[in-house]
Formats: C-alpha cells, sequence, structure tokens
C-alpha cells in the first residue's frame, strides 16, 4: 500500500537548489487533458515548490523514448519522469546506464526493486468500478458504454473491465457496450474522431452513460455525448471538468486517478533523498458531481462513498485481476 508522503520540507528544498526535473510523455501529447497533463502538472508543482527547472519532451514516436530520456539525462536532470506504460522499458534501461538520476515511472509497475526507480501504479480497476456503479446507478435505459483506448496497456483494461464489474455489481442486468480502440499504442489515445464515432454508436444503441478512458480518444467521446440531450458521461484520470469544459452538459464525473499528487510526492522524496524504490501505490476516486450532483440521488452518493471504502479495505473485489464473483451488495432506490 502507498505510504503517505511527507510536504515538502526545507531540506529537500535546499537540496534541490539549481537541480532540475524532465518530463517525457508518451505519444498521446502533453495537452491531453487527461492523463500526461496530469503528470506534468505535477512536475510543474514540484518544480514551483522547490524552486527547479523543469521542461518536458512531447515523444512523437515510439522509437525515440530512450533517445528522450537520454537528453535530459545527459543534460543533468536529476530527476526524469516517464509517463505511460509503454515507456517502462526504456526506463528500465535509462535507470540503468544513468544510476544517479532517479526515475519516476507513471502506470509502470515494476517487477523487482531498483534503489532510482519508482514506478507509480495505481488501482485502476477501483476507479473504474466506481464509475461502473455510479453509471448503472444513473441510467434510466439500462444500457451504458465506455470507449477506451488499447487493451494492449493493463491499465486501461483495468478501467474498462472495473467499470463493467462495477455497474454489474448494482445492475446484473445492465447492458454494457464496451469498445477498445483496435489500433496501437501510436495512435490509440490521439483519436477523438474514433471516440466520437464510437460514443455516437453507442448512443444509438440505447446508451445513456458513456465513460471515455483513453486521452484525446476519451476526449472525443466526452464530447459527442455532451451534444446528447439526457445523456451522462464520466472523464478518466483527472477531473475532466477543468480540463474538458466542452463536456459539462454531460460531465457527471471522472474516475480519478490522483497522477498530479504522486509525480509531486516523489520528485519531494527523490530531492529529499528518501525516494522508494519499486512500487508505489497513489489514490483513485470519483470527482465532484458539479452540476449535475442532482442528478445523483443522496443514497447513490451515499452508496458510492460506502464502496470506495469497501474497495479500499477489500471487503468488495474489483474481480478485473482475479478470479471471483461480483456479489450484489447494494440494494436502493
Amino acid at each position: 500500500p502507498a505510504t503517505a508522503a511527507p510536504a515538502t520540507t526545507a531540506a529537500a528544498a535546499e537540496a534541490a537548489d539549481g537541480g532540475c526535473v524532465g518530463l517525457v510523455t508518451d505519444v498521446g501529447q502533453v495537452d491531453d487533458k487527461s492523463f500526461n497533463q496530469s503528470a506534468w502538472d505535477g512536475v510543474q508543482a514540484a518544480g514551483s515548490s522547490l524552486g527547479v527547472d523543469v521542461d518536458y519532451i512531447e515523444t512523437q514516436a515510439a522509437k525515440d523514448y530512450e533517445t528522450n530520456i537520454g537528453l535530459f539525462a545527459d543534460s543533468g536532470c536529476d530527476v526524469i519522469v516517464t509517463v505511460g506504460f509503454a515507456l517502462g522499458e526504456a526506463t528500465a534501461i535509462a535507470a540503468g546506464e544513468y544510476p544517479d538520476v532517479d526515475f519516476i515511472g507513471v502506470d509502470q509497475f515494476q517487477g523487482a526493486v531498483v534503489d532510482n526507480v519508482a514506478g507509480l501504479i495505481f488501482p485502476e480497476d477501483q476507479a473504474g468500478f466506481l464509475a461502473g456503479a455510479l453509471a448503472a446507478s444513473i441510467s434510466t435505459s439500462g444500457v451504458i458504454a465506455e470507449v477506451l483506448g488499447t487493451d494492449l496497456v493493463p491499465p486501461v483494461v483495468a478501467f474498462g473491465e472495473g467499470f463493467v464489474n462495477g455497474a454489474k455489481h448494482i445492475n446484473p442486468g445492465v447492458q454494457v457496450i464496451k469498445t477498445y480502440h483496435p489500433g496501437g499504442l501510436d495512435v490509440a489515445f490521439t483519436d477523438p474522431e474514433w471516440g466520437a464515432t464510437t460514443a455516437r454508436q453507442a448512443l444509438d444503441q440505447g446508451a445513456d452513460v458513456v465513460f471515455g478512458a483513453g486521452g484525446k480518444t476519451g476526449n472525443g467521446a466526452l464530447i459527442e455525448v455532451a451534444g446528447e440531450a439526457g445523456a451522462f458521461c464520466i472523464g478518466v484520470d483527472t477531473d475532466q471538468w477543468d480540463t474538458v469544459p466542452e463536456a459539462h452538459p454531460c460531465l457527471v464525473s471522472s474516475a480519478m486517478k490522483l497522477i498530479t499528487d504522486g509525480v509531486v510526492d516523489l520528485i519531494s522524496q527523490s530531492f529529499g533523498g528518501s525516494m522508494p524504490g519499486g512500487n508505489y501505490v497513489g489514490n483513485v476516486g470519483l470527482a465532484g458531481f458539479h452540476d449535475h450532483a442532482g442528478s445523483v440521488p443522496g443514497d447513490v452518493q451515499d452508496m458510492l462513498v460506502a464502496l470506495k471504502a469497501d474497495l479500499e479495505s477489500g471487503a468488495v473485489d474489483a474481480c478485473v485481476w482475479s478470479e471471483c464473483d461480483t456479489p450484489v451488495a447494494y440494494d436502493f432506490g
């Protein structure tokens, strides 16, 4: 489990004097309004707090991962944040080549502990489960949908399958239209047109709640749903109320990974000399309901709070990475 990170200390700030933090994106781009952007926000916040220089490189093609990481390492950066499952191998190689640099790999599970690599990972299955429970609770048609990035990325699978299980936890009879992007890592998160078309197909099949989880691809789905009267949408990674205002007409919540907080914590610990090697588990949760709070009944809101606690304690299993039955534990409405 994650340990609570200390606030930035004076010692860390002093150690960071003249320091540098670099961020390397995957091909999803730094302004994706969800995943990469959340990590960059964390780097900027840590930079401001510690007084260090920060910069990013947007990866244009997967073949450039190692080169881009090396540009920051060779320039003397103290910490390099690499964003995305796909950069895991390149990050591990760079960590061996640059043992004096600390690496933070977002969504990069560490199979073995390496002192200068922290894998910032999240229980996306729980976040997806909560989003599915919300969707099933507010759907009136009994049909909900999700528009996802590629299933080549385990965290996307965790969101997607967790959503199905969370929905059926509330309503075993709910129909879930689940669609993964058919392309590879190079296109699956940067295809808002496909996202919009896929969301439209789901709406035409009766879906009245759509979960968009796939960078700019998912954003395309959210914006499409926003034009459908009476339909709701659920965002991902960050509170997308703040990043995708076009989705306000439908955006009831977002399945959040607190990436920004995790990145800040780990950078601060690095400059304080205490960054843990291995896996560092960040937090997840649902964003607030904003203008749609009136569409989420009080008993549903209370149920979601209780369900989050049960997922965290293990009383309820999201059943994505384990073989188990998804019990119907809540009866309301």
